[in-house]
């Protein structure tokens, strides 16, 4: 569990947004004309799949990634896109697990095996997991526990590096009725309980994925969670649809220490 020096990732989840391909374009351009020679931040963009081909003429300064993947790489499976065919037109990273894809029914064994499948395919995957709420008996531990093993069961320890792992507290997002502020305190904590999970299951000389924090990031938490969370980046939802407010997270990020916990 060393440090190492990384770069830190910025990662915008669009999610079905815009729903005109022009405002994506127009959206997409503003990043990339607010992004200047980042030396310590990576950032990636995952629209909606329709835009990719309009936006990766726009520019290759800023990665692109998927909001889902099937496991498969072809077949009979209607409505589906696999990793082998976003690798092909150039996309680095896909996001596995999110919530909200959670909440239509997808399950650990699915989402592992599409982690699987995207991790054969080249691609980074973004492993999203999350406590639904902060019980007293603190049994939202064994809630993420669970959701870290399935979805890493059967993964090569040596894979493990080119696994990105992203905590959501669902309880902290801004489409949660009743939802409330998570603290970097928070995220430190479960980044380091999450490390612990790895290291038990795979070796405590296991290199760690990257960490990233997603629950409702803004321009005005940004550097509480950079300094005090414990994380390599962030997952960024509706801010990263306003390109002023994503601009400012990343050079926020920008400007503090690459320094990977």
């Amino acid at each position: 569990m060393s440090k190492k020096t990384a770069k830190k990732l910025v990662i915008a989840n669009w999610k079905m947004n815009p729903v005109l391909e022009k405002d994506a374009e127009k959206l997409f351009k503003s990043v990339v004309k607010g992004v200047h020679a980042l030396k310590n931040t990576e950032v990636v963009v995952c629209p909606p799949f329709i835009y990719f081909d309009k936006l990766k003429k726009v520019s290759k300064k800023i990665n692109l990634g998927a909001q889902d993947a099937f496991f498969g790489d072809r077949g009979p499976f209607t409505g589906e896109v696999s990793g082998e065919m976003l690798e092909n037109i150039g996309i680095k990273y896909v996001i596995l697990g999110h919530s909200e894809r959670r909440a239509l029914g997808e399950e650990n064994l699915l989402i592992n095996k599409k982690l699987k499948g995207v991790l054969s395919s080249g691609l980074i995957p973004i492993l999203c997991v999350g406590d639904e709420e902060r019980d007293v008996n603190h049994e939202y531990f064994n809630f993420i526990k669970t959701q870290i093993e399935e979805g890493l069961n059967g993964i090569n320890k040596d894979l493990l590096s080119k696994v990105v792992i992203a905590y959501e507290p669902i309880w902290a997002l801004s489409t949660t009725l009743g939802r409330k502020d998570a603290t970097p305190a928070d995220s430190y904590e479960m980044n380091i309980f999450i490390k612990k999970i790895i290291s038990d299951k795979f070796g405590v000389k296991t290199e760690m994925p990257r960490i990233l924090y997603g629950g409702s990031v803004s321009e005005k938490n940004i550097l509480d969670f950079i300094i005090n969370g414990g994380i390599d980046g962030v997952l960024v939802g509706g801010a990263s649809l306003d390109s002023k407010k994503f601009l400012e997270i990343i050079k926020i990020v920008e400007t503090q220490k690459n320094e990977i916990n």
